[in-house]
């Protein structure tokens, strides 16, 4: 349901991506892992057009935008469809500290898709309550722990009805504990069917959540498979060496 193919990126002649391709299942959980600069988070970004590739194309369903020379209206608009099959999540929350946690969730529905008020309540209500957050709806972001806050924002995003979730280092601001409980909403969306790609250093994660992990380096796949077989087993140097330095 997703495919990216020869994915390129470059600043200032520093070239991230080298045609990085990715084809996901529905239903997948990918997780992606690397050392720091390998170009996790950009391919990430490309996926949504956050950021705009030099090269390459991704089909999300079914809209497809390929991307060579100049960034185009007619890119831009169909850039916005395909979006509107995505859901993204940071690591630095991205909250409205203005409004309550029931109110950050029902934004997107009521502005983006003209969502009835009562309507997108009463999702974002039943979300909260999957994400375990239905006691807190009315509190404002300043009032949650990370934990609590990134649980929110998966439940954002989940108000739009996405095809795919992207996650980019969603438990690295939080400690362990509050690791879990963002990690423990990830493999319940798993059971439940939604399609994930994950840009984590959480190995234990990859390794136990994950249907496949792909190791990046210098912008390029340089292995992927199976968890347990990558971790137990891996096949390139270059793996062995990033996680024999981080097991």
């Amino acid at each position: 349901m997703l495919q990216a193919s020869g994915i390129a990126k470059s600043y200032g002649g520093n070239d991230v991506l080298r045609g990085l391709s990715l084809d996901v299942e529905r239903g997948e959980l990918i997780s992606i892992i690397g050392p720091s600069g390998c170009g996790k988070s950009t391919f990430l970004r490309c996926l949504n057009f956050l950021e705009h590739p030099d090269a390459g194309s991704v089909r999300i369903e079914d809209v497809t935008l390929a991307c060579q020379g100049s960034w185009s209206r007619a890119n831009e608009a169909q850039a916005h469809r395909l979006r509107a099959h995505v859901g993204m999540v940071f690591q630095s929350f991205n909250l409205f500290p203005h409004r309550t946690v029931l109110e950050n969730v029902m934004m997107a529905p009521i502005q983006v898709k003209r969502v009835a008020r009562e309507q997108a309540q009463a999702i974002a209500c039943e979300l909260l309550e999957k994400v375990g957050l239905g006691a807190v709806k009315e509190r404002y972001p300043d009032r949650l722990s990370g934990g609590q806050k990134q649980r929110a924002a998966i439940a954002r995003a989940l108000a739009m009805k996405p095809s795919v979730m992207l996650y980019d280092e969603p438990t690295s601001a939080l400690d362990p504990e509050l690791s879990e409980e963002v990690l423990s909403v990830m493999r319940a969306l798993d059971e439940d069917g939604m399609t994930q790609i994950v840009v984590t250093h959480d190995m234990r994660f990859a390794r136990a959540a994950s249907d496949r992990v792909l190791y990046v380096e210098g912008g390029e796949v340089v292995e992927s498979g199976d968890p347990d077989l990558m971790f137990a087993d891996p096949k390139d140097a270059r793996t062995r060496r990033f996680l024999r330095t981080l097991l």
